[in-house]
């Protein structure tokens, strides 16, 4: 059993920056894929990044070089660095890992104020 534990969500103005962080417990993190959806209010999850094991990246068009997702293995930790952040941006940011099965974090919310 694995499980996420997030943090570094606020209240931020647009423009601004935000890392969050997510923890994960057991031994398969070092060899799965990892990265963050997020869901802002009446709309569907979206994929925003992910980061497989050998540090390969994607991330969503929307994103594209304001957000940066790494990982460190040895603290079981994916990270996500927000910048030039936007209104739109604003959502429940959740993170997840993949090895034979998804595991979810319980989302950390993201506000960008105008």
């Amino acid at each position: 059993q694995v499980q996420l534990v997030e943090s570094g969500g606020g209240l931020v103005q647009a423009g601004g920056s935000l890392r969050l962080s997510c923890a994960a417990s057991g031994s398969i993190f070092s060899i799965s894929t990892t990265g963050w959806y997020r869901q802002a209010p009446g709309k569907q999850r979206e994929l925003v990044t992910v980061i497989t094991r050998s540090g390969s990246t994607n991330y969503a068009d929307s994103v594209k070089g304001r957000f940066t997702i790494s990982r460190d293995n040895a603290k079981n930790t994916v990270y996500l660095q927000m910048n030039s952040l936007k209104p739109e941006d604003t959502a429940v940011y959740y993170c997840y890992v993949t090895f034979t099965r998804t595991y979810w974090g319980q989302g950390t919310q993201v506000t960008v104020s105008s």
